[in-house]
């Protein structure tokens, strides 16, 4: 643990804490900093000027990033007859309907990372939401994990879709890719992603919008990002 810290502690010493970075420095340094034995995930956290605990204020949304996440996602798919044989063709790892559900409810089986399933599923699915909310697994509308166009879906989330929401707090994590990712990949994401939190502006919100933002990977420092520069979407492209 000590070592962990004291290699933490040297990233930390590399960064200039009261400077806020473009975005395209801020994920070359991340990179720079990153020093696990593994491929790190990089992350952008977002602190939004909103109050999630009114209703009008919450934001939830999904965007497919341009160079994927660097993770191949297993898909799960609440569907029965053509729409769980499409969900099958478009290559979920699993598709079903009530025996899924009991697996999962009876055994705890989570060998999934995302859900998705169709409408006229969601009577079944609804039970299982105190295990698969906290674990933010259960499918939504707002995130497109709940629809007919099950092939759409699948295809989306195998191609790299992320999904975000708000928590408690009004701040948004949202992973961009890998530290193994060239500098222009993960920008192209982060731009990505950055529009896609603008675009899902909520009617309620008011003031600033975008307040602040950081990068880091999973076990590197966060770098403070211009929120001014990261909100400024169209810099990418």
């Amino acid at each position: 643990m000590a070592k962990k810290g004291k290699r933490l502690d040297d990233a930390q010493q590399k960064i200039d804490r009261f400077q806020y970075y473009e975005p395209r420095e801020a994920l070359v340094l991340v990179k720079e900093l990153a020093g696990a034995g593994f491929d790190e995930t990089v992350e952008v956290a977002v602190k939004l000027g909103v109050n999630p605990r009114h209703a009008d204020q919450q934001v939830r949304g999904g965007v497919v990033l341009p160079h994927g996440t660097g993770k191949e996602m297993t898909v799960l798919v609440f569907a029965k007859g053509d729409k769980a044989k499409e969900a099958e063709q478009a290559g979920a790892d699993y598709v079903g309907g009530e025996e899924l559900a009991s697996k999962i409810q009876e055994e705890g089986w989570l060998e999934f990372d995302v859900a998705i399933a169709t409408p006229d599923m969601m009577s079944t699915v609804g039970k299982l939401g105190k295990i698969l909310g906290p674990r933010g697994l259960m499918p939504n509308p707002k995130s497109g994990t709940v629809s007919q166009e099950v092939d759409k879906a699948v295809k989306e989330v195998k191609a790299g879709k992320v999904e975000f929401r708000t928590d408690k707090s009004g701040n948004v994590h949202v992973p961009i890719g890998k530290v193994s990712f060239e500098p222009d990949q993960l920008e192209e994401n982060f731009y990505g992603v950055m529009e896609a939190i603008i675009n899902h502006k909520p009617s309620g919100a008011r003031g600033q919008y975008i307040r602040k933002v950081s990068v880091s990977s999973t076990m590197g420092p966060g770098v403070k990002v211009s929120a001014q520069k990261a909100a400024a979407v169209t810099a990418a492209g």
